[in-house]
């Protein structure tokens, strides 16, 4: 599940920066959310950050909250980190005092999560002694401060008090939140889903596979820094925020679309379930029964490429590839076989059936290399990407 960020945005002329910020902030796979003091929505439209972060905007302490009396508190408990960027002088020293007087003053109070400020302000009110030992009661208590910039200030003075570069910010949550970015620099190719293999203009070959561990495993790249190309077959997901998708229905379809990013890839991950044969005649009109039964009850296969083989044999030494072995019995034993019959650097086997694999949230699996196996307990897929992508960087 990604990790929250509630960001404060207070009454200053630097709070269309904060734009930047939540973009950069969901670029690193972070979910945002957003508070806004009624000052602040005499700079910047709320209508801006709902459509940033397709998220309710809040800004009055008592406006109305779906199923939700005590909004501050819920904030306050759902946030990960509270981020107020900018802050100005006045919401500083409120939070300082144990002043709660608004919802994002309420929200700050309540909360338990980490606090990042961002100050922003003239260089005067910055440099004035009260803000000056405001900002080392803070200090003391364990919040995070992101130290204003000196430069041209909006007001047209020269000095200490310009809010902190967006990309300075986020840096730093991600650092309160140890978020992990060990991915960046790297190019991931992922195949997702099921394949459909036509029979006539109706009816086709394929399989129950939804699709959700290749998409995890996708967004978990994505998330940690990767440039991610994810080729799937027909599922019923949106597309993860920052990935390239090239959607297909056939396995040759999907072999072509991997053949022609796969040599640039460093990491090549395999979820796909591609059926292994196709129909050798597919029919452009619907086969009809009785006119047509010789054709539905014998249905001639022929064998579509195998794509896990193919790029495994094809894969240069600086290229990891990773396959996965859905079992009904045999997990380890039937992983460890295919790890050599395909060329992979890794298998990920799991047990399907019984309400596990396919089309469930969680995932039990064994991770199998040439130098051993790691039994994984049943978790998330999207833990579970992670997983496999913190075996593979080791």
């Amino acid at each position: 599940m990604k990790k929250t960020v509630l960001l404060g945005v207070t009454g200053c002329v630097a709070a269309y920066k904060a734009c930047e910020v939540v973009r950069g902030l969901q670029k690193a796979g972070l979910r945002v959310k957003v508070v806004m003091t009624k000052n602040a929505t005499e700079f910047i439209n709320p209508g801006q950050f709902r459509a940033l972060t397709r998220e309710p905007v809040a800004v009055g302490t008592f406006d109305d909250a779906p199923g939700d009396p005590i909004h501050h508190i819920s904030l306050s408990k759902e946030a990960d980190v509270v981020l107020i960027a900018p802050c100005t002088a006045n919401v500083l020293g409120k939070i300082a005092n144990g002043i709660a007087d608004d919802l994002l003053t309420t929200t700050a109070m309540a909360t338990t999560a980490p606090i990042v400020l961002a100050p922003a302000m003239n260089v005067n009110m910055y440099e004035n002694e009260a803000t000056q030992h405001n900002l080392m009661i803070l200090a003391e208590r364990g919040v995070r401060i992101v130290d204003a910039d000196s430069g041209y200030l909006a007001c047209g003075d020269v000095g200490k008090g310009r809010l902190a570069e967006p990309a300075d910010i986020v840096k730093t949550v991600l650092d309160v939140l140890e978020v992990k970015r060990d991915m960046r620099g790297k190019r991931v190719v992922v195949t997702a889903g099921p394949t459909v293999e036509p029979i006539d203009a109706v009816r086709y070959i394929s399989n129950p596979s939804s699709g959700k561990m290749g998409f995890a495993l996708a967004e978990a790249a994505a998330d940690r820094g990767a440039d991610v190309v994810l080729v799937t077959g027909p599922v019923g997901l949106d597309d993860p925020e920052d990935v390239e998708v090239v959607r297909v229905k056939t396995a040759q379809e999907m072999f072509n679309a991997v053949d022609g990013v796969f040599a640039d890839s460093d990491i090549a991950v395999f979820s796909a379930a591609v059926s292994d044969f196709r129909p050798e005649q597919v029919v452009d009109r619907k086969l009809k029964k009785g006119s047509d039964d010789d054709a539905l009850t014998t249905i001639k296969l022929v064998e579509n490429p195998d794509i896990l083989a193919t790029m495994g044999e094809k894969k240069h030494a600086d290229q990891y590839v990773i396959g996965f072995a859905a079992e009904t019995e045999n997990v380890v034993e039937n992983a460890r076989k295919k790890l050599e019959t395909k060329h992979a650097d890794m298998i990920v086997g799991n047990p399907v059936g019984e309400s596990k694999g396919f089309g469930a949230d969680d995932n039990e699996a064994v991770l199998v290399t040439k130098d051993g196996e790691s039994h994984l307990e049943s978790m998330s897929k999207r833990a579970l990407a992670d997983r496999i992508f913190d075996a593979v960087l080791s």
